[in-house]
Parts: structure tokens; C-alpha cells; sequence
């Protein structure tokens, strides 16, 4: 078999910015079984004094999540929070028209405050521009944050939490873009919207990071107009735009699945360009940055969640987008994960939609079952573990090919990580092509001193297999396929695979 050959320099001089931890965000959104019977199953023989799993929260904080964004999604859209506060036994059962499920409210604005530091993590709050507007969102912001003596925060104080929940980062609606959203608004609309919203809400409390919804794919036909125009309206009030972007493999055709990540690219150039342009328009001297606060892979469940909504509608947790990933799913994920990366100058946020059951890294098994990690748990596992620092510009040599959609795509993907605290680089690769291995000499010679710690790969000869309750086919191990000597390190980086190699000092 044909090995390709890569050349890489990695240089602590070649600095693309600071990664803003908050890059490793999820997503829960009220949605299937994401809330009950995923992080909140209080007759579990695991749950804790509240009701939550404990080994779920365990699950989530081995990912090390500092951000997680919530309710939705398109939950948000026709979403009314003052159903979702004070006395759990007073509150209403409402239509979920977004997913056409039951909400029974149980789990609420405080108790998934409360439970998101739990495990470490900060919240993400959106508010309702679909079927409500300014003043809701002016009041749940009082809620949440302002200290007392005020009506809403002396309801939030009358509701057993006196001090205030201080959520910083707040998303202006959800894919306002999109038809299928209730409250949908052409550009003009949302950008008039979401200007006088942000206006108000930094009246309230002036400390707070406000996102606007961006493009809800890369395929919208008001693709990039939306972020043109609204921005227009929005730039001076906002410090985010969002960005949101799922992928499939429908047709089967695994190695044009794995260029996908491409497309996720040229998406990101994009919009930072659309974004620079209404920056140069308004003569500003200030960036806005972007949060693509969903993005996945997600089609497995697709027929299924169908059948529940058109034939099955009304139900209280549906079992709704539980895509099961399979090996070829993990590799995406890691392709993705350094497609961030290598944009952390300008993605400041990003949440992988979404956390627990529904297109999600974690799975748990109804009726008291286990909890499982899925394939795509690990590489984003390495990632937030081992990539906080500075990301390295690769300065990289590969070989191309042409798939079914894509063309000139690279056979090995990379970005490094440098963290100066712990004078440790990590170097993420993944080797798309499904035939061939590849050799890769990368030359450290700025990091004097270095030795390699780890090789940590996650492969398999299956590109379908997949991980379950009864046991994990897709897991990583050790290898020692990674040699450094003369400040020039040589990988083997095997045909399909997800690389994470470490060194220090």
C-alpha cells in the first residue's frame, strides 16, 4: 500500500490567537430526552438531591465543557421562561409547537442554572424573538441578573435564589433565518429586532455578551446576505454573530463525508469576510467575532424523528434525534474540531449540539439505565483536554485529491496547540483518506528540549462501527508511532484516523 508524505513546521512564533476556552461549548436544549431522562431522571438509582444524574455529570465533566447553551434551539422560539420558574407543582404543561412534544416545565431556568455549575460550566441563555420580543427579554434578564428590589429579581429571590445567576452570554432568538421557526423574520425584521433588544438589554446590565443569529447553514439561500444586512442594524450593539452547521453522510460515500469539514471552512471565511465588510461600511474599529454555537454531524435519526412528529406527536421526552455515531462520525468531529481551531482568532464560541441523548456524546439508556459514551465523545474529549493555549498556524505540505463534491482535498489535516504554562504542544491530525497511510515529518526545532509524551489514535478497520451500552468498539489507545530526535518529529499516521500527539519539556 502507498504511503503519502507530509511535511509540517510547527513554530511557537506562528500564532494564529489565544483560544477562548469557551470554543469547547455544548448545547441542551429542551428536546427529546435531552433534559428528562438524560441530565434530570430524579427516580434514578444515580440521581442526585435535585433530581440529576450523577454519572451523566461525570460524563460532562471528563469533556471539561465551560459553556453550555440553553433552552434551544428551536425550543426558544415559543418559549415563555415565566413558565419555567418558582414552584415546580404550579407550573403549566405547555404545547411544544418547535418539536410537537409535551413540556411539563419540571426542570426550569434556576434548576439548570444551578446544575450547569454543578458541572463546571457557564450558561449560554436565549431569549424568545420568535413569538415574543424586547420587553420578555428585558425581564428575564432582570431575573437573572440584577442583584434586588425590583419585581422580577424580587420573584427570582421569592423563588429561593437570592443571589443573582449572572449569566454573561445571551443569544438574541435561534436561525431567525429559517422558515420553519415560529416567529421566522425576513432580514430587516431581525435586524431592527435584534438591535433594539440588544439596545435594552445592555441598558439592564452593560457587562453582558449578546450574540445575533446568524446563517442557519451554509446552504440558506439568503446565505450571506442575512449577515450583511442585519449586521447592518446590529454591529454596534452585539459582539457575536452565531453560525450553525450540521453534516450527513446520506449518499454513503465516506471519503466526500470526510471533506465536509471544507465546506465548514469556507462557511467560516465567509462570514468573518461579510463580517469585515459591514466593519469597513461603518467605519468601525471594532471585530465581531463569531459563536457557531451548533454543529454535528446529525441524519441518522432523521426518518425516525419524523415518524414521531407527523405520526406520534404530543409526547412527553420523545426519543427524538438520537442519531447512534458510528467510527466515520468521530473523524468528522475531529476535522471540525480543528477547523475551529485554526479560526480561534475570530470563533470565540462554539457548541457541539448537542450534550446528553439528542445528537449528542452522551447516551443514556431509558428506564435507569446506563450511561455510554458514543464515538464522537473522544476526539472532542482530546480537544478540550489538551487544546487550551495558543493555536499554531500549520505550515503544511500534503497530498490532495478530488472526491464526488470536493476537490483539492487534503490528505492529512492538522493544527497545534501550544500551552506555554505547561510548556507542553499538542498536535491534532487526521488522516482522511480512507486507503492510504501516511508518513509525517514535522519539524519542532522551536521547541528545544521537547520529547514526545503521548500518541494517543482512535481507529478502526469499520468505518460504521459504533459504540453502544453494552460495550465500546470505537475507543483509544496508546501507540508509539510518533519518534522526535533532532528537533525533527516523524508521525505514521494511519489511513482513517484521529491523532492526538503530545509534547513536553
Amino acid at each position: 500500500m502507498a504511503v503519502n508524505k507530509v511535511k509540517m513546521v510547527i513554530d511557537k512564533e506562528y500564532r494564529i490567537s489565544e483560544i477562548d476556552e469557551r470554543i469547547f461549548g455544548s448545547f441542551i436544549e429542551h428536546l427529546g430526552r435531552a433534559v428528562y431522562d438524560g441530565i434530570y431522571a430524579p427516580d434514578h438509582a444515580l440521581a442526585d438531591e435535585f433530581g440529576f444524574r450523577k454519572d451523566v455529570k461525570e460524563l460532562i465533566r471528563e469533556l471539561n465543557v465551560p459553556i453550555i447553551r440553553y433552552p434551544g434551539g428551536n425550543f426558544v422560539s415559543s418559549f415563555n421562561w415565566e413558565d419555567s420558574v418558582g414552584p415546580v407543582s404550579e407550573r403549566p404543561r405547555r404545547l411544544e409547537l418547535a418539536w410537537k412534544s409535551i413540556e411539563e416545565n419540571k426542570v426550569g431556568l434556576n434548576e439548570f442554572t444551578r446544575w450547569a455549575r454543578s458541572v463546571d460550566s457557564d450558561v449560554m441563555m436565549a431569549v424568545n424573538l420568535g413569538t415574543r420580543g424586547i420587553a420578555d427579554a428585558c425581564n428575564l434578564l432582570e431575573y437573572c441578573n440584577h442583584p434586588a428590589n425590583t419585581k422580577y429579581s424580587d420573584m427570582r429571590i421569592s423563588h429561593g435564589f437570592k443571589d443573582p445567576l449572572n449569566i454573561k452570554t445571551w443569544c438574541l432568538g435561534n436561525e431567525m433565518d429559517g422558515t420553519w421557526q415560529l416567529g421566522h423574520k425576513t432580514m430587516e425584521e431581525y435586524g431592527r429586532l435584534a438591535e433594539e433588544t440588544a439596545r435594552a438589554m445592555k441598558l439592564i446590565d452593560p457587562t453582558i455578551e449578546l450574540v445575533s443569529c446568524g446563517s442557519s447553514s451554509l446552504t440558506m439561500p439568503t446565505f450571506p446576505d442575512w449577515e450583511a444586512v442585519t449586521l447592518q442594524h446590529t454591529y454596534d450593539q452585539v459582539d457575536y454573530i452565531s453560525m450553525h452547521q450540521y453534516y450527513g453522510n446520506q449518499k454513503g460515500d465516506s471519503q466526500d463525508f470526510l471533506a465536509c469539514s471544507d465546506d465548514m471552512d469556507q462557511f467560516i471565511r465567509t462570514v468573518i469576510a461579510t463580517c469585515d465588510y459591514v466593519k469597513a461600511k461603518k467605519r468601525s474599529k471594532k471585530d465581531i467575532n463569531i459563536s457557531f454555537d451548533e454543529w454535528n454531524v446529525w441524519y441518522h435519526s432523521n426518518a425516525k424523528d419524523d415518524e414521531i412528529t407527523e405520526k406520534h406527536p404530543w409526547q412527553i421526552a420523545p426519543p427524538m434525534l438520537e442519531d447512534i455515531y458510528n467510527f466515520e462520525d468521530a473523524l468528522l468531529v475531529g476535522l471540525m474540531l480543528i477547523t475551529l481551531l485554526k479560526h480561534a482568532d475570530r470563533v470565540k464560541m462554539a457548541c457541539l449540539a448537542q450534550l446528553v441523548n439528542v445528537i449528542a456524546p452522551i447516551m443514556t439508556d431509558a428506564g435507569g439505565g446506563s450511561a455510554w459514551k458514543q464515538t464522537i465523545f473522544y476526539p472532542f474529549m482530546h480537544a478540550s483536554t489538551y487544546g487550551r493555549g495558543t493555536a499554531l498556524l500549520p505550515v503544511i505540505s500534503t497530498p490532495k485529491f478530488d472526491t464526488a463534491t470536493h476537490v483539492d482535498v487534503t490528505a492529512v489535516e492538522s493544527v497545534s496547540v501550544f500551552n506555554e504554562e505547561k510548556e507542553e504542544v499538542t498536535v491534532f491530525a487526521v488522516n482522511r483518506s480512507i486507503k492510504e497511510d501516511a508518513e509525517m515529518s514535522v519539524d519542532v526545532r522551536s521547541f528545544e528540549g521537547y520529547r514526545v509524551l503521548e500518541h494517543i489514535v482512535l481507529e478502526n478497520d469499520d468505518l460504521k462501527a459504533e459504540n453502544g451500552p453494552l460495550g465500546e468498539k470505537v475507543t483509544p489507545r496508546q501507540t508509539n508511532q510518533s519518534k522526535l530526535d533532532g528537533g525533527m518529529m516523524t508521525s505514521m499516521l494511519h489511513k482513517a484516523s484521529w491523532n492526538v500527539i503530545r509534547l513536553g519539556k
